[in-house]
């Protein structure tokens, strides 16, 4: 398909090349195809200029039959209609599936024959689809639906599709939140899903029930709001195997399946959204445990979840750590406790943007008429492998220490003022806690970090005859137009909206976007490449992106550079030495950053100091890791002397 288009890493990864070689590439040839679409922070190439490039300069290259479906919606789509695109494609794919005869009849037509008749055939063979898919297919569709099929009779349908959901991801990383298979997995272990009849009513794009039907559940029951997510949810699922139910709505405020009962339900909701529906369901009978304050929409589907299982059947829930112990939804959880649904609470490990602190798993059980005294409070941010022990041993005798860092805790000592069931909070004062459980890992990890340390440890090499070298500015590069200077508004909302929002916090703690916001007046999307700053002060932090799409947020500024006169990472290191320099100085002065110094070099020179400037940022960062690490090591091994649970001995190393 002549529309077609690879981005640089696409290039790379078909001809077996790193990202460099590419961008060297670009430089050296003046032949090199010039981009067709993208930012100049991320452009597109067409694939029919870059294969016939790659062929004239004999560099070797391999696009598969699933790179080129790949490629061809890259190039039919703009990146915000991918994700619908790829869930069309789905349909017919398990069209293709269930009437292999039928497609290879309507195949052998024509290209206008197919887009008038395909719509049609599709809803026959795929009824399910019919309510998530409306638009009839253009002619860049039709030439995709058959390039798929022809990678599908190489690699197998739901192979074609697996591989299209996971590119799409990597683009898009932040439109969707992705439950990691590992957390699914467990979630429908402890749901005792296996064999029976499965709701999730915030299924994304299908991760969890997808779990389901692997440990053997009889029925899939989903709703998603997102009509994109849902599409890709059904041809997951339909691919996978037959029986799922889907449905595009709010599930708060438009329950798909009210009045239905299921043996288990599982769920990830979307943490923090204050737009939930407080105002418009107040009487609503799902709240058998309390109205959900405005601010606690987690504990809206934790009842939305009991409505939906039978008695005696479990709900596994993600929630946010704050949930266990915000005051405003302290009567709540009393509730929950004395009624005896709640019935453990863990701590997981961080994944992703989460990392290092997960969310908590609730493990909640819909009353039937049994009494339960205690509950589970689990800490398995350190060992995830004791969870599925743990829980099981509490299933056998509440009563007994479970396994791994936990405690089986009274529901009676947890109903004070504060209602708090934070698992750390409980266990770190108990004496039974698990510090034997944390310090061999952690002894472990401090190890491993000390000796891969050593190793590397950056050097840098000393010229025989130093000779002063030609200097600019960063005022001069700007008005030279290699770079520019921006800064966001200041009166920036970061706590609104369905963006992330890069804040000055985030970049001074080097985490990942944690604000939310809107486009308005004045906001600025960062690019790949982009380099923000804080500005000269009291804090040294600069950071190069490595995504798109975050909104930039108050009191950072952006330096944006021209790629092939600026090196981003040999920028940052020269804020870097700007900042520090006006941190260490004992005069009440600021420097400002147009001021500030850096070598004039080529763009090949720069790039070689940007990469030592990573190393030497990289290496500090394994330090303060390490330190951490180190803290957490002897503040164990003192906690565990002191109470006999550790005894002097062992071993120097590993």
């Amino acid at each position: 398909m002549d529309g077609a288009t690879v981005a640089a890493g696409d290039i790379a990864r078909l001809a077996g090349v790193g990202r460099a070689a590419v961008s060297n590439w670009r430089r050296r040839f003046p032949d090199f195809p010039q981009p067709v679409g993208g930012s100049s922070a991320s452009p597109l190439f067409a694939l029919q200029d870059i294969e016939g490039w790659l062929t004239r300069h004999d560099k070797p290259f391999q696009v598969t039959a699933i790179d080129r479906v790949w490629q061809s919606m890259r190039g039919a789509a703009a990146d915000l209609e991918l994700g619908d695109r790829i869930g069309y494609l789905g349909g017919c794919l398990v069209y293709q599936d269930r009437d292999p005869a039928g497609w290879k009849a309507l195949a052998d037509q024509p290209d206008t024959v197919v887009q008038n008749r395909l719509a049609e055939a599709r809803a026959r063979a795929v009824p399910e689809f019919t309510h998530l898919v409306t638009e009839l297919p253009d002619a860049d569709a039709v030439t995709i639906v058959r390039l798929a099929a022809e990678a599908a009779s190489l690699e197998g349908t739901q192979a074609v599709f697996d591989f299209l959901c996971h590119r799409y991801l990597e683009v898009h990383s932040r439109r969707h939140t992705v439950t990691p298979s590992w957390v699914a997995k467990l979630m429908i272990s402890l749901s005792g899903a296996a064999g029976g009849r499965v709701l999730d009513p915030t299924c994304g794009i299908g991760t969890l029930l997808l779990a389901a039907l692997a440990a053997g559940s009889t029925e899939l029951s989903g709703q998603e709001i997102n009509r994109t997510a849902a599409r890709l949810a059904a041809s997951r699922l339909l691919l996978a195997g037959d029986g799922a139910r889907l449905v595009v709505a709010d599930s708060l405020r438009a329950d798909a399946f009210a009045g239905e009962l299921f043996d288990a339900v599982v769920c990830n909701p979307p943490f923090g959204d204050r737009s939930w529906g407080y105002e418009h369901l107040t009487s609503d009978p799902r709240w058998t445990y309390g109205m959900p304050p405005r601010g606690e929409p987690e504990l809206a589907w934790v009842q939305h979840c009991l409505a939906h299982v039978r008695p005696g059947g479990r709900v596994a829930i993600l929630m946010p750590a704050a949930a266990a112990s915000r005051r405003a939804g302290r009567r709540i959880r009393a509730n929950l406790l004395r009624s005896g649904a709640l019935r453990a609470v863990i701590s997981l490990p961080g994944w992703g943007t989460t990392a290092p602190g997960g969310p908590d798993l609730w493990m909640l059980r819909r009353p039937d008429g049994t009494d339960h005294a205690h509950v589970l409070l689990l800490d398995a941010t350190v060992d995830p492998d004791t969870i599925e022990d743990g829980w099981r041993s509490f299933l056998a005798d509440p009563e007994a220490r479970p396994p791994g860092a936990g405690a089986s805790v009274r529901i009676l000592d947890l109903l004070d003022e504060h209602v708090d069931l934070s698992p750390a909070r409980h266990l770190a004062g108990n004496a039974a806690a698990p510090v034997t459980l944390a310090f061999r890992p952690t002894r472990t990890r401090l190890y491993a970090a000390a000796t891969t340390l050593a190793d590397t440890l950056p050097d840098l090499t000393t010229p025989a005859v130093p000779e002063p070298p030609p200097m600019t500015t960063i005022g001069e590069l700007a008005k030279a137009g290699a770079v520019s200077i921006r800064q966001a508004p200041m009166a920036m909302l970061t706590d609104r909206g369905d963006l992330p929002v890069l804040t000055a916090k985030d970049v001074r703690l080097g985490r990942p976007p944690s604000g939310t916001g809107s486009i308005a007046p004045g906001s600025i999307e960062l690019r790949r490449g982009d380099v923000v700053a804080l500005p000269p002060g009291r804090h040294v932090a600069v950071r190069v992106l490595t995504e798109d799409r975050a909104l930039l947020g108050p009191q950072l500024l952006l330096f944006r550079v021209d790629p092939e006169r600026l090196d981003p990472q040999f920028l940052a290191g020269f804020l870097r030495i700007a900042q520090s320099a006006t941190h260490t100085s004992s005069g009440s002065a600021r420097t400002d950053f147009h001021r500030a110094s850096l070598l004039r070099l080529p763009i090949d020179g720069q790039r070689e100091y940007g990469k030592a400037f990573q190393m030497l940022s990289a290496f500090q960062q394994s330090v303060r890791d390490m330190t951490e690490l180190a803290e957490s090591f002897v503040a164990l091994g003192f906690a565990g002397l002191a109470d006999g649970r550790l005894r002097p001995g062992g071993a120097a190393g590993e």
